[in-house]
């Protein structure tokens, strides 16, 4: 059995949550400012499919990603040189919520239900929530969403709808975050994708105990600046 949160963002001891499925801490709560802080300061994000209610977790490990240690190949190299995607932040964040809310396949469900986007639309106001953003010929054809936190920024989804569009949004955002010394990028749950771009696994304790600092350090909210991109060198 989980809890049933109410009214208040005390969420119980993350060592709590479940082994099976992994990660699956507690139920109930709210979508709110103050709800989405506190978990994420504590290693814990919201994961629910429409129809079902608000589910909170925490999986253990958890798969992180050093902005350092992003591994760029030959390949994805040679494409970030030439320039074919113009590479933007925060600039049509409602748009690439919705895309990263699109099925993957005819008929399929989401996560991104119409509540968790009017969530993370009121964290981007804030100054939490990001997106970065990749266009072709002026159409967004790519891109990656997320929270930031002090000096840790936890992915929550990504879309691409031409070659290699994602992986370039991500390339970028761990050069703009190792720039800005920025701890870690929480990828959440392992995928073999992610481990191919540089994540590693750590138990969560040692993410925890990491979050304790970063969550408390580094700049406060804001939206981020295109001029931060200019000059980044992929020789």
């Amino acid at each position: 059995m989980i809890p049933w949160l109410t009214d208040r963002p005390c969420f119980p001891p993350v060592e709590q949550a479940l082994v099976e499925p992994n990660g699956l801490l507690a139920a109930g709560g709210l979508l709110r400012p103050e709800w989405l802080l506190a978990a994420y300061q504590h290693g814990i994000f919201p994961w629910y499919s429409a129809g079902e209610p608000l589910l909170w977790w925490s999986p253990n490990p958890r798969l992180i990603l050093e902005p350092a240690a992003i591994r760029i190949t030959r390949s994805l190299r040679k494409t970030l040189r030439s320039r074919r995607f113009e590479v933007r932040l925060d600039t049509v964040f409602e748009t690439v919520l919705k895309e990263c809310a699109a099925p993957r396949e005819p008929g399929g469900g989401t996560w991104i239900t119409p509540e968790m986007q009017a969530a993370y639309c009121r964290m981007h106001e804030l100054g939490y929530a990001h997106s970065v953003e990749c266009w072709r010929d002026g159409r967004l054809v790519g891109g990656l969403y997320g929270m930031a936190l002090g000096r840790a920024f936890f992915g929550e989804s990504m879309f691409s709808r031409e070659s290699d569009a994602s992986k370039v949004a991500l390339a970028h955002l761990a050069r703009f975050l190792e720039r800005r010394e920025y701890a870690v990028i929480d990828c959440q749950m392992t995928t073999a994708h992610l481990l191919s771009m540089g994540a590693r696994e750590v138990p969560r304790r040692e993410f925890c105990a990491g979050l304790a600092r970063w969550t408390h350090e580094g700049e406060p909210p804001a939206r981020w600046n295109n001029e931060a991109l200019v000059d980044i060198d992929w020789t």
